[in-house]
């Protein structure tokens, strides 16, 4: 990118991690559709790299695990094209940092579960509490992943149905949570602590600050591989750059991001230090 400024590009990457689409964001800093996705795939590639390399051996005790859905192209009943419908991106997330430990983008099935959870396993230090949805394909890939002694697996089963209350068409309208059922797995899960909250609210987060997620959008992925790169940027953003409202309220006040609070960095990071960062990178190679 060095045809754009530093400013034009840290303005690109502010107005995408904050929900603007490809097209709003090019419009809004005065370059070409092209560019803006141009920066997308480089830096996308980038912090995957990076965050690859710097979310290891880390000091977690409690992992929540989600999968939250999309789709690229078109929604799968739609899909004509090889490579278009519905995709899944798995998170996971750390309950008391709130770092995003670990992500991947694709079908919701053990062909992702296998790779997804093998690589949670990979970045820990210690044993771990670790609770799912009720996803059958994560009892195996559990148990593929750990070793019994490093890890304590629930699994919280949430029953869904549509308001009882509702009247007329409830055709973009979701079902909601009506009951829930806590499964041990493997080892001794604390059940009082087994939840879904704080990963539930992360992919919450992600619906509202990628456009590529917001239901009932034109924004949606036409590409997989811009769908992971967006995945990838807005981690990078809410892990370093972002700092967490209730992080902040436990260091009485001082600014702090999931990344702080891992011990990963000593402060919040500004969209211009990564910029810098993949430039120095580009330049090494």
């Amino acid at each position: 990118m060095n045809k754009l400024t530093t400013e034009k590009c840290a303005a690109i990457v502010r107005a995408l991690v904050e929900g603007t689409s490809v097209r709003g964001t090019a419009r809004m800093v005065g370059v070409s559709k092209d560019t803006v996705l141009k920066l997308l795939v480089e830096l996308g590639d980038f912090c995957s790299i990076y965050q690859d390399y710097r979310l290891r051996d880390l000091n977690t005790t409690r992992v929540e695990a989600d999968e939250i859905w999309a789709f690229v192209g078109a929604k799968q009943r739609n899909a004509t094209r090889q490579g278009d419908g519905d995709v899944w991106t798995f998170t996971a997330i750390d309950a008391d940092s709130k770092l995003m430990i670990s992500w991947l983008v694709g079908p919701r099935d053990s062909s992702s579960a296998n790779p997804f959870m093998a690589d949670v396993a990979s970045r820990m230090r210690n044993r771990i509490q670790l609770t799912t949805d009720g996803h059958n394909m994560y009892i195996e890939a559990v148990r593929k992943a750990f070793e019994f002694a490093r890890v304590d697996f629930a699994m919280l089963a949430k029953s869904y149905a549509s308001p009882q209350d509702a009247s007329g068409p409830r055709r973009y309208s979701p079902p909601v949570c009506v009951g829930a059922v806590k499964e041990r797995r493997v080892g001794r899960p604390k059940m009082e602590l087994v939840s879904t909250s704080f990963v539930e609210r992360a992919n919450l987060t992600m619906r509202m600050q990628m456009r590529r997620f917001t239901r009932l959008t034109n924004g949606f992925s036409r590409k997989a591989e811009n769908h992971a790169h967006a995945v990838s940027l807005a981690f990078m953003h809410y892990n370093f750059c972002r700092s967490h409202t209730t992080l902040t309220k436990a260091a009485k006040g001082i600014h702090t991001t999931p990344a702080m609070a891992s011990g990963l960095t000593n402060h919040v990071w500004t969209v211009e230090e990564i910029l810098a960062m993949m430039d120095e990178t580009a330049q090494i190679g």
